[in-house]
């Protein structure tokens, strides 16, 4: 029988999957949400935008394996600014509702500046209302950098570059709302020559495969970014973490090699087992309480 988490314990518990672009984190929570009760909440603060799916790679609705997923694809203008507040409003009212609903609300995304604020914004008192349970996936730059670029193509070879042609609008401007995605930005002067009578095809495919070494050099940059944010959570702000080193799984994937069963052994099960113990240990707190 599933557990009630809204009633077992006076401060709500909230899990949050964290680490740096592509390392697998959306995939984890839903092999965390097949086997416990919970919803997910996106803390990607591009993800929030309605469109670009590729871009931004939302997980699709196919693989979202029947559990509630939050704050994807909510804003329809693709210029609005989503502040830092606005997240955490949102964050703290669906963060509610799922604990009403009996579920474990899990928190996956990679807008760690905006996690930061969440958490430990006096404003939010945060940690006195929730008890918090961080994952960290991690993935070492050295077989992360090579994923990306092969993610990159395949994010090409899915549509990105029509997908990007359809929202494109000459001279817009790229620091705002879902335009900041990586991708928009890189492929702008692409779009800008690439009906151009009087620029020939070999400049135009030349342009157009700067934009994409663009795109996947600005990838591995922001990987390492969020990188230095969650290492200033560890050792400078004292977030206590269970890191999961998920490196070998990516060395497979780049092989070629079957790669699940290594997955659910060194990724989902012990991942699984640190929820489990949290949620165990909450329990008996609230018991020893009483």
């Amino acid at each position: 029988m599933a557990l009630n988490f809204s009633t077992i314990t006076q401060k709500k518990n909230v899990l949050f999957i964290i680490g740096a672009t592509g390392t697998g984190k959306t995939k984890l929570s839903i092999n965390i949400g097949i086997q416990i009760p919970s919803e997910i909440i996106n803390s990607d603060k591009i993800q929030v935008y309605k469109g670009l799916d590729i871009v931004t790679n939302k997980v699709p609705e196919s693989e979202q394996c029947s559990i509630p997923h939050h704050l994807l694809g909510i804003i329809d203008d693709p210029d609005y600014d989503f502040t830092v507040n606005e997240f955490c409003k949102k964050m703290v009212e669906t963060l509610d509702a799922i604990v009403e609903n009996g579920h474990l609300p899990i928190i996956v995304g990679g807008s760690n500046s905006y996690l930061q604020v969440l958490v430990d914004d006096p404003v939010y008192a945060f940690r006195s209302k929730y008890n918090c349970c961080f994952i960290w996936v991690d993935v070492a730059l050295s077989t992360l950098f090579p994923y990306l670029d092969m993610r990159v193509n395949e994010m090409v070879k899915a549509g990105l570059v029509d997908e990007i042609r359809n929202s494109f609008e000459p001279g817009v401007d790229c620091t705002r709302g879902i335009r900041r995605a990586i991708g928009v930005p890189e492929l702008q002067r692409y779009f800008e020559i690439e009906n151009d009578e009087g620029i020939d095809e070999v400049h135009k495919e030349k342009i157009l495969k700067e934009a994409i070494t663009e795109m996947k050099e600005n990838t591995c940059k922001l990987a390492e970014n969020q990188l230095i944010k969650i290492d200033n959570m560890v050792n400078s702000l004292g977030w206590d973490m269970h890191k999961i080193d998920s490196t070998k799984v990516f060395e497979a994937v780049l092989k070629g090699e079957d790669y699940q069963h290594l997955y659910q052994e060194i990724v989902v099960k012990p991942s699984l087992e640190i929820v489990k113990r949290f949620l165990k240990e909450q329990l008996m707190k609230t018991h020893n309480a009483y």
